[in-house]
């Protein structure tokens, strides 16, 4: 499959003054495989070292961070020459050997020339644990699950999305429906590369469910493995809260919908650590929609999302049927489904900060605030294509943003104040 984000990989490769790169994400969005995939086109020669349960790199490390002394061990270790113009050094699970995180900084500035790309899955984790981090010496990229064009593309539909990054949208809105479809698959399947791979392939809807199944299996496992003894209860009753929480019609995140009398500082450890594992994200509100939203920050007030919509329906246990065949059963649930996909697309975007809006009674909420650094843009999300915006107009009263943008299953609009751009291409909306 193709990710987008080898493209950063190929830019940061031909970088003047590059440091050692980082790849942060949760598990199982595919670091492993898009370290390697770039390994394999872009160089001659790949060393690959996982740090898991490595007693020779703990060892390695251990003694001292002389560069010239682990390069020859690193040497050993893969049994050949490393050419430092030819070769990539990838460094996987690197937060299991702090030492080996804390050489980077000496690589950047004793030994420059050498290719090296990192991933750690519970890299935050173990910052939190008081390991030492080579700060302004490396450089990072995040990577998510597959976003609805990668998706797209894994499903050999490119003129699609080539539709899409024209603008062309009388033509677009011809093959609506075909759009439409696909979109609903990705709610299903969502972006985690293992399960696109598999639906890619066979089209069994049973199957993508089952992957999905162990992927959650696995994650609830590092909660015990990983985390801190007395938290683990309190992170897996937030993680398996925040279905509910997204139904709901105000989606700020309620501690008591965990558990009745539940308060913040009983689960703040427990938010940090699935925050630090990518496998939450969270969007504060704002008291204001002025530059830069992170100064409004309501630090009290914010929604939580999963990192994957397909692991979303699959926490809910969302038929094949209730999603496909628009079944009125589904309804309640639609909305939340369709911010959590929107907010997925938001993530891959690298120069846009996500916020939400409400007022100070709470009676008009604006879905999402993006910030580009350059101007404040309200996103109002529709699940189907009802276009009411009640909340987007009284927004636009109150502070007469430059722009509006609406995303719905409606087709592609531009009116004076306000854009209605089709869910199925707010992977587009940088353009906008």
């Amino acid at each position: 499959m193709y990710r987008t984000a080898i493209e950063l990989l190929y830019k940061w490769k031909d970088k003047k003054g590059r440091k050692p790169l980082i790849i942060r994400g949760a598990r199982q969005v595919g670091k492993t495989w898009l370290m390697k995939e770039f390994g394999a086109k872009a160089y001659k020669k790949c060393v690959y070292i996982s740090f898991d349960n490595n007693q020779r790199m703990q060892e390695l490390f251990a003694a001292d961070l002389n560069i010239e002394r682990i390069v020859t061990g690193l040497e050993l270790y893969a049994g050949h020459k490393i050419d430092s113009a030819e070769t990539l050094l990838i460094f996987d699970e690197i937060q299991e050997v702090p030492k080996a995180l804390t050489s980077l900084k000496y690589f950047n500035e004793n030994a420059p020339q050498y290719n090296i790309v990192c991933a750690g899955s519970l890299l935050g984790v173990a910052l939190h644990q008081g390991t030492s981090f080579p700060v302004g010496k490396v450089e990072f990229i995040d990577l998510y699950p597959l976003s609805f064009q990668e998706f797209m593309l894994a499903m050999g539909k490119e003129q699609y999305i080539k539709l899409l990054d024209g603008s062309d949208y009388s033509m677009v809105t011809t093959f609506r429906q075909e759009y439409i479809d696909l979109l609903k698959q990705y709610y299903y399947v969502g972006g985690m590369p293992e399960v696109v791979y598999n639906f890619s392939a066979n089209k069994d809807f049973s199957e993508a469910r089952e992957i999905q199944g162990r992927i959650l299996d696995a994650y609830e496992q590092d909660f015990s493995k990983h985390a801190p003894h007395d938290v683990v209860p309190r992170i897996r009753m937030l993680w398996n809260s925040i279905p509910s929480q997204l139904t709901k019609e105000n989606k700020k995140f309620i501690y008591g919908l965990i558990k009745e009398g539940a308060r913040a500082k009983e689960y703040e450890m427990a938010l940090l650590w699935l925050t630090d594992c990518g496998l939450v994200h969270m969007v504060n509100r704002v008291t204001a929609p002025s530059l830069p939203l992170k100064a409004y920050e309501d630090l009290k007030a914010f929604k939580l999302f999963l990192l994957d919509v397909g692991l979303l329906s699959c926490m809910v246990r969302l038929r094949q049927d209730v999603l496909l065949d628009r079944n009125e059963l589904f309804k309640e649930f639609k909305g939340a489904l369709t911010e959590q996909y929107v907010l997925q697309q938001l993530k891959t975007h690298k120069n846009i900060s996500t916020y939400y809006w409400t007022n100070d009674r709470n009676s008009a909420e604006v879905d999402f605030l993006i910030d580009n650094g350059e101007v404040v843009i309200p996103l109002e999300v529709k699940a189907e294509v009802n276009l009411q915006a009640k909340s987007l107009k009284t927004f636009r009263e109150k502070f007469n943003p430059k722009i509006s943008l609406r995303t719905s299953m409606a087709d592609y609009k531009k009116e004076d104040w306000l854009i209605n751009l089709p869910l199925y291409a707010i992977g587009t909306i940088d353009k906008v």
